[in-house]
This record gives C-alpha cells, structure tokens and sequence, in this order.
C-alpha cells in the first residue's frame, strides 16, 4: 500500500510503513508543507493495525537539513519572524508525534542530518546511519538554541561537557563518533544501510508491538523519575504486559523452543 505526498514517500509493505523525507535538491530541509505531510503519515502509520513498525530515512545524499531557511514561515524580512511559532506549530508535534508512537521508529540517516534533521533523527527509537552521514547543531552559527528536542536529547545521550560543545561549537560529528558517544545505535556502509535498516524495521514489524510500546514509555519515564518511581513504573507496565496475548504467547514459545509468532497485542 502506499500514499501519495509532495515531500514525501510513504508505502507500507509487510508491516514497516518506510516514510523517505523527499526534497533532495534542498537536502530534504523541512517547509510548513513537508511538516504538514509528515505529520499526516505519521498519523497514518499510528493508526493502520497493518503498521508495527516506521522507517524514517531521506531520499538523495542527505537524511535533512533541518529549516529550508527560505522558507516564508522563517526567513527574515521587514518583520522578523516568529521562530517559537514555528517550533508551537510544527517541530514540537512532530517530536512528540515520534516519542508517542506506540510502535518502533528506526531511522535510517542516509547522509548529511544537520541542525533539526539531526534532533528529528534522534527522537526516533533506533538510529542507523551510513559511515558517509555527518551530525551538525548548527544552531549556534545563526545565534540560536538547539530546537526540535536537541536541548533535551543531547546532554541525555551525550551527557552535558558532550552536549555543550556539539551546541555551542557545531563541531561536525562522523557516524562512528556518534556511535562511540552513544548518540546512535550503529554505523554501517552506505551501500549495506538501506537492506539493513528494511531488515531490521522487518524484525521489529513481526515483534511484541505493545511491550515495544511500553518500553518507550518506561524509558521516556525514566528521564525524570526517581528511582523508586521508576520501580512502581516497572512494576504497572509489566502487570499490564503480563496479562497480553503476546507475553503468552512468548512464554508458550520459550517452552516448545520455537520462535514466538507475536500478534502486536
């Protein structure tokens, strides 16, 4: 099945709904249009029970850009815009569009991810990039903040010392440093990223789609939970997994030594 957008292109096929961002002559840099657009598919693959899984990549030899800075909504002219507005209306939905989602997002980062197409990138759960991609917070260079999550996600994937300096500086960072300081899962060839990523939203589409769900929730918990909190989160989420078809079905499956046919329930 698949959908057609402007900016973007969107197919579901054996339970991954893969959403290429698809601007490439502008390194795939966000719009109001293309926001609107992603916003949609996004909703789409929530709601489609076929959907177990996202693939979020980019089409060309960038993943995104960030802000097309020519773009009406932002760039500067004889009234100076509204940047808050643009991060009320768009990159903040968007960001939590992508934490909520109740199925896994892998994001496969072609190439180039700077400014908010990096921190779009590290708001989906499992980030792959060729060894040929950069992470950029160029932020600084224009005097502004990191947006789009970057603020939150850097110091709690990098720590603080890292965070600051890839804020302040916007040092460019290769895949296998990102790797290395734990920003993203892994790093492989650019001709090896495409069948890899597939594979691997393959692998999670046939998986236990409510604990995968419950996992991103515990783990976004416990960015703010004590830890004594975080225990009575543990402990609610897993009497409520505990009670699924899936954990059932696991434990059935663990007994006859096969592997478990989960149903996402």
């Amino acid at each position: 099945m698949s959908q057609s957008f402007e900016n973007l292109l969107f197919e579901v096929r054996d339970g991954v709904a893969r959403i290429t961002l698809n601007r490439p002559d502008k390194l795939n840099s966000f719009t109001v249009a293309m926001h609107l657009e992603l916003h949609h598919a996004l909703d789409e693959a929530r709601d489609n029970a076929d959907v177990r899984a996202v693939l979020l990549t980019g089409a060309g030899r960038g993943f995104c850009a960030g802000q097309d800075l020519g773009d009406r909504a932002v760039a500067p002219s004889g009234t100076r815009p509204d940047l808050g507005e643009s991060l009320e209306k768009y990159y903040g939905p968007l960001v939590r569009r992508l934490r909520a989602m109740p199925k896994p997002v892998v994001c496969a980062v072609n190439g180039v991810a700077a400014g908010a197409g990096a921190n779009i990138a590290l708001s989906c759960d499992i980030v792959v990039a060729s060894t040929a991609a950069k992470f950029i917070q160029p932020f600084a260079k224009l005097g502004l903040v990191p947006d789009a999550g970057g603020t939150w996600h850097l110091p709690h994937l990098v720590g603080r010392a890292r965070a600051m300096g890839l804020a302040m500086l916007g040092t460019t960072l290769t895949a296998e440093q990102a790797v290395q300081w734990g920003l993203i899962w892994e790093a492989v060839a650019p001709e090896a990223l495409e069948a890899h990523t597939q594979a691997l939203a393959a692998q999670l589409a046939t998986g236990p789609t409510l604990g995968f769900a419950r996992i991103k929730q515990a783990m976004d918990a416990a960015a703010h939970n004590d830890l004594d909190t975080q225990l009575n989160v543990e402990r609610d989420l897993q009497r409520e997994l505990g009670a699924s078809d899936d954990y059932a079905e696991g434990v059935k499956a663990f007994g006859e030594k096969r592997t478990p046919q989960f149903k996402g329930r």
